[in-house]
């Protein structure tokens, strides 16, 4: 029965038009989002004016661009955003989309968002998928054949990408501090008091331990609500309220979009059929049907989805916990689950035993400080940003020590990493790094 429905998954005849749907949200939320970015001068904020980037792991070969270079770069997934949308040479924008994104969220891992993560996941995806033989320019123009069904897997992937998503923030949820003791919903709600109606809700230590159980329930379950034809719209109805909520609290820019958009691939190929007729897109006479998903590449995706599965747990690799250390914390949909704050101060000495202590505002934006000040990786990556200016100002053989104090998810502040540990000596990798302290369990 499995094997069955599986095969009804991957190989059955379906109609386009729920591919068509989501290319044209996807290209369209995507573009009021970086025309959003570029409004608001962020990209001069973020890209222009900090005169060092993080990269993240394995990533340092990634250039810096010039300003003209970032500007151009936004162009470009602005332009395949809506080539996207529209069907427009669809190909070359999904890669050049693709590409540009991702190198915009490997310029600097300041600025990490799961859902960049998952903006990109999706990019990739829609490059090998039919989502523009139909409606679309490309088939209006001639320059691809339009089709009024496709494989089952070319939507399946879609449902199984936004499904693991939602499914492993809900995993992530499940931990003693979300679950036990309600953080960090219990610090931010309380800032929400000034809302009409519920604001004095939100300073009771009871609705934050209801928003969190509730959240990890919906997380865990809503993929397989939407995945039932009987509970579809009552799930889509939590969706919406669910994403406007957390918008609305906590400001965290068009990614409620994206998923309220997103979403609605989960719905039936004749949903799509009568919304996209009530905007005079009909099906047309022809009854093409694109060729099935070859069987190396249905492997390859397989591939692709298991890494996605197994790559979050990488955490069990380390000791400590994950949410301090942040090893194996990226890349995991860990949602809104931490609410910390550092201080770092950097000492600078020369083999003399002169001492300077640094002033972080000479090399960072605050922003940069404050992600700086909680991050282990990025320490170690300014650490040896600082060990080559001194040097080339003349410090002979400089060592380069921090004193780092950290406050996480409701508890004191406290230790963060070893304060004799000279951090230019050392290099990143997938080992553990012992020179971060242990976390002390107990809450002020």
């Amino acid at each position: 029965m499995i094997k069955r429905w599986l095969h009804k998954q991957v190989h059955a005849q379906v109609s386009i038009a729920p591919l068509v749907t989501f290319r044209f949200l996807f290209g369209l939320i995507m573009f009021i989002s970086i025309t959003r970015f570029y409004l608001k001068g962020w990209i001069e904020a973020q890209y222009i004016n900090p005169d060092l980037h993080f990269k993240y792991f394995g990533f340092y070969w990634i250039p810096d661009l010039s300003s003209m270079g970032y500007y151009v770069m936004f162009g470009l997934i602005a332009l395949s955003s809506l080539g996207i949308a529209f069907g427009a040479l669809y190909r070359i924008s999904t890669v050049v989309f693709f590409l540009a994104f991702t190198y915009m969220e490997l310029v600097d891992a300041t600025y990490y968002l799961n859902h960049y993560y998952f903006v990109s996941l999706v990019g990739l995806i829609l490059i090998f998928l039919p989502a523009h033989r139909q409606h679309s320019i490309d088939a209006l123009s001639g320059l691809t054949k339009r089709v009024s069904k496709v494989s089952a897997a070319t939507i399946s992937l879609l449902k199984f990408q936004l499904g693991l998503v939602y499914f492993l923030a809900g995993v992530a949820k499940l931990n003693a501090d979300w679950l036990l003791e309600a953080m960090p919903l219990a610090i931010w709600l309380p800032a929400q008091a000034h809302l009409p109606i519920i604001g004095e809700l939100m300073t009771f230590k009871a609705t934050a331990f209801a928003f969190s159980w509730a959240g990890a329930a919906y997380d865990l379950a809503i993929p397989f609500v939407l995945l039932s034809a009987r509970l579809r719209w009552g799930g889509y109805a939590a969706v919406i309220a669910f994403h406007l909520m957390t918008w609305s609290f906590f400001q965290i820019g068009m990614f409620p979009f994206i998923m309220i958009g997103a979403t609605l691939i989960f719905f039936s190929s004749d949903f799509h059929l009568k919304m996209q007729s009530h905007f005079g897109l009909k099906q047309g006479a022809f009854n093409a049907v694109e060729n099935r998903i070859p069987v190396f590449a249905l492997n390859i995706l397989t591939v692709f989805f298991a890494f996605q599965v197994l790559f979050p747990f990488r955490y069990l690799m380390y000791s400590g916990n994950p949410y301090w250390t942040e090893q194996g914390f990226r890349f995991g949909w860990r949602v809104m689950l931490i609410e910390k704050a550092g201080y770092a101060q950097f000492k600078v000495s020369d083999e003399g035993g002169n001492e300077l202590w640094v002033d972080n505002s000479d090399f960072l934006t605050a922003v940069q400080e404050k992600m700086l000040s909680t991050q282990p990786d990025l320490m170690l990556q300014y650490a040896d940003h600082l060990k080559t200016h001194y040097e080339a100002q003349g410090v002979s053989n400089a060592t380069v020590k921090a004193d780092v104090h950290v406050t996480f998810n409701g508890r004191p502040s406290q230790p963060f990493i070893d304060p004799t540990v000279d951090l230019a000596e050392l290099d990143d990798n997938w080992g553990e790094k012992a020179w971060i302290l242990p976390l002390a369990l107990e809450r002020g």
